[in-house]
Formats: structure tokens, sequence, C-alpha cells
């Protein structure tokens, strides 16, 4: 059965959907069967994979206006698959207002399909939404991306007491998958400074793995493409594969590194 993960931040520009792509097509790339999610309105995960313009979306799945395995595509990448978003989704909060048990529409859909995958990763909106409500309902886990930026804890609070509501009313198996620091930059006491306090508010959730700042990462999006097929040798890729590595030995799935497989 596979690993659904929220990738959640209420707090915008952390890095949730760069790491969303990235780390999807990471462990796609060790030949793990990967669903990335796109629920977030804006869709930039599913532009940053080039697929723009898709008839069938997650808005389908959650009004019900089609099966959840009918809107999911294939990308170019081998053992990655995607659930695009469109811009309609801006209306499902108010079309879902009056639905029942509203915030398990995507967990009940998720469920014919989850034997289909390795990891299930979810790109939730920069908000604590019905859709973010949803995300978290369907997660075993969440990850949170922490910019290594001055108010870096800034709303993590609010972020953590929604889990925390999540667990108690809808989903008890709930756990913090790990705490992910990002846009880290080596030149800067800042930087240091926020993951020293991370760390310290965090303990063992954070990730060992730390993303830097990388021209190579922002600039991949732009071509459709995950920073591992624009340029697999900057930095950037690197972090995100050291990422994905990480991320699977916590699950116990062998890598590359271990036997020479991948499972």
């Amino acid at each position: 059965m596979s690993k659904i993960i929220s990738i959640a931040n209420q707090k915008g520009g952390v890095g949730k959907t760069t790491t969303a792509i990235n780390l999807s097509a990471s462990v796609a790339a060790a030949e793990n069967r990967t669903l990335l999610i796109d629920i977030d309105p804006q869709a930039n995960s599913t532009s940053g994979l080039g697929l723009e313009g898709k008839d069938k979306s997650i808005y389908e799945v959650l009004v019900g206006a089609e099966e959840i395995q009918n809107c999911i595509s294939t990308t170019y990448m081998p053992y990655l698959d995607i659930l695009p978003s469109t811009i309609n989704l801006v209306g499902a909060e108010v079309e879902l207002v009056n639905i029942d048990n509203r915030e398990k529409l995507l967990q009940n859909s998720l469920e014919t399909i989850r034997d289909n995958y390795d990891f299930i990763f979810l790109d939730c909106p920069p908000s604590l939404s019905i859709l973010t409500l949803n995300a978290l309902t369907a997660s075993d886990s969440v990850l949170i991306p922490v910019q290594c930026e001055y108010f870096a804890l800034e709303g993590l609070g609010q972020l953590l007491n929604t889990i925390n509501i999540v667990k108690k009313h809808f989903n008890p198996e709930l756990v913090i998958e790990g705490v992910l620091l990002t846009m880290f930059d080596t030149r800067l006491r800042l930087s240091n400074q926020v993951a020293d306090e991370v760390k310290k508010y965090f303990g063992e959730k954070v990730f060992n793995t730390i993303i830097h700042r990388n021209v190579r990462i922002s600039e991949s999006p732009s071509y459709g493409k995950p920073v591992i097929l624009y340029d697999a040798v900057s930095t950037g890729a690197q972090n995100y594969i050291g990422l994905a590595t990480e991320l699977m030995k916590r699950n116990n799935i062998k890598t590359s590194g271990d036997n020479g497989s991948s499972e």
C-alpha cells in the first residue's frame, strides 16, 4: 500500500510546490510508482511538469463529476503520474460547502487507486482551506517546508494546530513526516540561525537534507521540467535526490545505494 504525504505550509513562498515537483520526480527516478496530486488552484505543480490545459483535473474528482482514475495523467517521466489542478478549483470551496463529509472526498477517491502507487504526494494550497483539510484527512503524514529566512516559524503554530484538529476529528493516524529546510544560503548567517531555530523546535523531525538556493531550481519550471531533468548535476538536483533517498530510507524502501537495487 502506498504512503500518502501532504506537502503543506499555509505560508506562501516556502518552496512547497518546488518540493512537490522535485521530490516526486526524484522518488520516481528511483523506480517507485509515484503520483503527484496538485490540489492548489494556482496549478503550479501542473504547469511545472508541462501539463497545462488538461480537461480533467482534481476539481472534477472533488465535485463528483469524474472518477479519479479518469483524471490522472502520465508524464514524460517513467513511474511519475499527476492528478492535475485547474483554476476552477477556486470555486470548489463554495460548491462543497453543503456536501456531507466534504473533508473526506479526496480520501474516499484515493482508496480506489492507492494500491497502484508506492508514493502519493499532495501539493497543498498556501492556506488552511477545505482543500488542505481534504489533503490532510487523506494523508498518512505531512512534510512541512520551512524557508531559511526571517519569520520562518511564523504561522507554523497555526499549521500544527490544524494538524491536531485533523487528527482529533478526521484522521487520528496523521503524523509529521518531517520538516524540510529550504532556500538555504550558505553566505548568510541568518540561514544558519533559522536552521538552528527550526532544529531546536522540531528536533529529529527535521530532515538532514537541506535545499540550498539554486538558480537551476528556479529556472526548471519555466521549461516544464523537474530540476533532475533540467540539470541533473546542479546543486538543486542533488539536494532533491538526497531528500528522496532520505525519505525512502525513513520508510524502509531500498534505494540505489542499497545493494545496487531500487524498489
